[in-house]
């Protein structure tokens, strides 16, 4: 006679009732679920087990149980599986295959080993962070990097904050508090996260005063600004977006002839600075923090984590007694760095004091005049693997692809690069077809899920029925795992 049936076409005889749920105590003593406890602790597998016996017993009132549930070693594999992803770190390695070298949602840049390892040392041994080594007593965090980053950009002091927005906002709260700080309006650039100039420069006490035009600031402009009340001329480095045709500004070198006879001082924000010219190593040219302090800026605020190379930090360099002032308001401890910030930046900035090994030392660098060839071979190694994964659904084609310097440092640029192109297999026959180019989306969108979801996430970007997968910042180091994991991919 043949075995009943339940509704849900499950035979009657593999069913498991509420009497069949093994006690808490009785789990816990398996040995398939001691080496739970020993990576676990008891306190969290009881927990997470008193959740899972309670869904069990749900789902045997309603008739949902079956016996391979409440198996032994079912139970252990599904414990394990719920405490691995417990415990999962929210912050994870990942592949950044967007295109953009410095991305800011994806951690900006990467450090060199040199950095990797003072990190290291700084988290398990201690420091010198504020102790002087040759008097004694006590010491400034800032002398461990003011030195070298004297040396590198001609000033006479620095310090460091926790970011370059950080910086703006100490130096215009220490030097402008009440006073009147005169800016170009075009100038007035907003940064990540809806943080703009004005805003920042609000919250410092300050009162911005705009001059010039939109595309159009004449010396003039700033000249007929200055009054009693002034406290500095400042001027901000578009880096995020670019002005073209009809444009005219004023150069550092002019604001300081302008500000010298009122005795005030010229700054200058350069965003993502950088302290070697990058037209040696053929990307676009950019003023170095030196030469700005040569034109005649008194002070200079740059990001530690961007054209830079190290991380996330803000760096400000000018004159000594300007510095003294800015260390001495009480922001400044709020906005201090910690040690581990202060032992990745010296070595990244030690680096720069030997530039001719700065593109195979420096991991940014690096990435940045990786060569085309290179990409292309390695993207050509990767389209098979990809493709044999994707089946039939999908083609996958090796192109020339254009990546990004940074979303927020020299965006405009671009560098030739080369990558994936991932389509569906019907796409290049859709020509105005009904929903078609939603269909196209749908699969590309589960697609990037997917990758999204793999043990370690690939990142790339949608774009023209396309999902791209740009391979300039795929370390060569690390493309055995990501050609090994790929297989994981679940459509």
């Amino acid at each position: 006679m043949a075995a009943a049936i339940t509704p849900t076409g499950t035979p009657t005889s593999s069913m498991a009732a509420a009497s069949d749920i093994p006690s808490v105590d009785r789990v816990l003593n398996l040995e398939e679920i001691k080496p739970l406890l020993a990576q676990y602790g008891r306190t969290q597998l009881t927990g997470a087990l008193r959740k899972h016996l309670d869904q069990l017993r749900v789902d045997a009132v309603a008739g949902k149980l079956v016996l391979a549930d409440v198996d032994d070693s079912q139970l252990a594999a599904i414990l394990d599986k719920q405490l691995a992803a417990a415990n999962r770190l929210h912050l994870r390695a990942l592949f950044n295959l967007t295109g953009t070298v410095l991305h800011t949602n994806l951690g900006r840049a990467l450090l060199p080993d040199e950095a990797v390892q003072a990190v290291v040392s700084a988290l398990t041994t201690p420091a010198n962070l504020e102790f002087d080594l040759d008097s004694g007593g006590r010491g400034d965090r800032d002398e461990l990097i003011e030195d070298v980053l004297c040396e590198l950009t001609g000033a006479e002091a620095a310090t460091v904050v926790n970011n370059n927005a950080a910086a703006v906002l100490l130096m215009l709260n220490a030097l402008a508090q009440k006073k009147e700080v005169i800016v170009s309006r075009g100038e007035l650039v907003e940064i990540g996260g809806a943080f703009r100039i004005p805003d920042i420069m609000q919250r410092a006490g300050a009162k911005l005063v705009e001059v010039g035009s939109t595309n159009r600031t004449h010396p003039a402009d700033y000249a007929n600004a200055i009054t009693a009340r002034s406290a500095m001329l400042m001027k901000v480095h578009c880096s995020n977006y670019a002005i073209s045709g009809f444009t005219s500004s004023v150069d550092v070198e002019t604001l300081a002839q302008l500000a010298r006879p009122h005795g005030l001082p010229v700054t200058v924000d350069l965003g993502s600075g950088t302290l070697l010219d990058l037209a040696q190593w053929g990307l676009p040219s950019e003023t170095t923090v030196r030469q700005t302090i040569e034109q005649g800026a008194d002070l200079v605020t740059f990001s530690g984590d961007k054209l830079l190379g190290g991380p996330q930090a803000g760096l400000i360099v000018g004159r000594a007694d300007l510095i003294r002032r800015i260390k001495k308001n009480p922001l400044k401890r709020a906005l201090r760095v910690g040690k581990l910030t202060l032992a990745a930046l010296e070595p990244v900035l030690r680096l720069y004091l030997a530039p001719e090994f700065l593109s195979e030392r420096l991991t940014t660098l690096r990435l940045l005049t990786r060569h085309q060839r290179a990409i292309r071979s390695q993207a050509e190694r990767l389209l098979p693997i990809l493709q044999s994964v994707l089946g039939s659904h999908y083609t996958v084609t090796a192109e020339v692809m254009f990546s990004q310097i940074g979303s927020g440092a020299l965006p405009v640029d671009q560098l030739p690069s080369y990558g994936l192109a991932v389509r569906t297999r019907s796409a290049a026959n859709v020509t105005n077809a009904a929903n078609g180019g939603k269909r196209h989306g749908r699969a590309l969108d589960k697609l990037e899920k997917a990758l999204r979801q793999l043990p370690r996430p690939v990142i790339g970007r949608i774009g023209n029925d396309t999902l791209w997968l740009d391979c300039r910042c795929l370390e060569q180091r690390d493309e055995a795992l990501f050609s090994a994991q790929l297989r994981a991919i679940i459509l």
